[in-house]
């Protein structure tokens, strides 16, 4: 029973990082939306009570103890390993891809209740997508959706600077498309066609269950990945080196 010093949630693992020969550093989103960074004491030993319990990407229900600066996982329940994120390196980089841009974009004792759902159901969408370029479009869509939600939405309607409907660029660093006149003095700005301009807005409006019906080929798929790589680099202020290597497969 979760006591003043112990509290217990939901939370998908986001990322794993070495402690000693047989701890972890567990970077946890909670099912409340907050970032959690925990001690899991005997996680790297096989034979270790958590061991296979706090893999990357696994839904686990865990009881932690408060600690000065980490938490400490006191038990953990496996409540989905979602296996099917590691049948192959393309999954298994989409799915690092995800927890990438989640892990950049929760913060502690920081609530917000359309975090855990939206990661729930992207990875959830990886393993519904059928093909390269669906799995491409689930993690575009996932980065778009979760940063428009903290902020970055784009300007894909007009030109930032004019207004002008005419636009033929988008220029992260700007905010969104431009027409050729003001866009020509913008340097890094790529040349975008109306159709990419409408997947680019389709990627925030359309849900994922819209997305994976959706009838696109790999290299607009990886197009729009590109554009939403440079999108989420450029606003998060981060080297996001699960997509970079996304993108190189």
């Amino acid at each position: 029973m979760a006591g003043r010093r112990t509290w217990r949630t939901r939370a998908t693992v986001l990322s794993r990082t070495k402690l000693s020969e047989q701890d972890l550093i567990l970077t946890l989103l909670s099912e409340d939306g907050c970032e959690v960074r925990a001690v899991a004491k005997g996680a790297r030993k096989p034979s270790g009570k958590l061991a296979g319990r706090v893999e990357l990407f696994c839904e686990i229900d865990v009881l932690l103890a408060r600690g000065r600066n980490l938490d400490i996982v006191s038990e953990a329940s496996l409540l989905d390993a979602r296996l099917f994120l590691r049948r192959d390196p393309e999954y298994l980089s989409a799915a690092e891809t995800i927890c990438e841009i989640a892990r950049l974009t929760c913060f502690a004792d920081t609530p917000d209740s359309y975090l855990y759902p939206i990661l729930t159901r992207a990875l959830a969408a990886l393993g519904e997508a059928g093909d390269a370029a669906h799995v491409m479009l689930v993690v575009s869509a996932y980065a778009f959706k979760v940063l428009a939600h903290a902020g970055w939405y784009p300007e894909l309607s007009g030109c930032v600077m004019c207004g002008d409907e005419q636009t033929e660029l988008f220029s992260p660093e700007s905010g969104g498309v431009l027409c050729t006149s003001c866009g020509q003095e913008i340097e890094g700005a790529f040349s975008v066609s109306d159709n990419e301009i409408q997947w680019l807005q389709g990627l925030i409006k359309l849900t994922f269950d819209d997305l994976l019906r959706a009838e696109i080929d790999e290299a607009l798929a990886y197009r729009l990945a590109v554009l939403v790589h440079r999108w989420s680099a450029v606003h998060l202020e981060a080297r996001l080196r699960a997509f970079e290597f996304l993108l190189g497969l």
